[in-house]
């Protein structure tokens, strides 16, 4: 039977996989040519090298993870709707388990460090602009971005890192399910659209 021909899609698939698994460490050509039963051949095809791999991988996960999401919402009309929907979706199950802490966990590396760069300006602004949207002045609107984003990223780190102890920010099950709806409340319930009254 006839070998199927691989894409660079697949590489960066593999290659985003392992990086979840292992850190940029883990990207290696001939691990990942034995993972998709190829040839290092097969990879050159496609890629000068494995920095090249390591750069179309972090901009798939930048089109997928961030644009095409954002591209999606953008069919919601209600501003709360869809500040409510990007949560539950950047919340949800994960393409990838642990893929966001580990390239996180990279941010200094040359070939991670501008994509990663984009995508939390990006994420950050658009927050800012559906705060603004559910009435926010601007700067309470950025700080309450800043917020629901630094939750965000603590939240898949720890179920990344203590999943097991906090079944609460498992992506599926009852108390994933009631912590995410407590966390939704907080960020994009009604005190989500609201400034806090200055302390007297």
């Amino acid at each position: 039977m006839a070998r199927r021909q691989l894409t660079p899609q697949d590489w960066s698939i593999a290659a985003l996989r392992a990086m979840a698994r292992g850190g940029v460490a883990a990207v290696s050509v001939n691990a990942l040519a034995g993972e998709l039963a190829a040839t290092r051949g097969s990879f050159y095809w496609h890629f000068k090298d494995r920095d090249a791999l390591l750069t179309a991988a972090l901009e798939m996960w930048e089109q997928d993870d961030t644009h095409a999401l954002i591209r999606e919402l953008g069919d919601i009309a209600d501003p709360r709707q869809r500040l409510t929907a990007l949560l539950a979706a950047a919340l949800g199950q994960e393409g990838i388990s642990g893929l966001e802490p580990a390239i996180v966990a990279h941010a200094d590396h040359p070939a991670v460090a501008p994509v990663l760069r984009r995508v939390t300006e990006r994420r950050i602004g658009y927050l800012t602009d559906l705060y603004a949207d559910l009435g926010l002045e601007a700067a309470a609107a950025r700080r309450q971005a800043v917020v629901a984003y630094a939750a965000y990223l603590g939240w898949v780190e720890l179920r990344r890192s203590a999943g097991d102890l906090v079944p609460e920010v498992a992506a599926t099950g009852p108390a994933a399910e009631a912590a995410l709806d407590h966390l939704l409340t907080q960020l994009a319930g009604p005190a989500g659209g609201q400034e806090s009254p200055a302390p007297a």
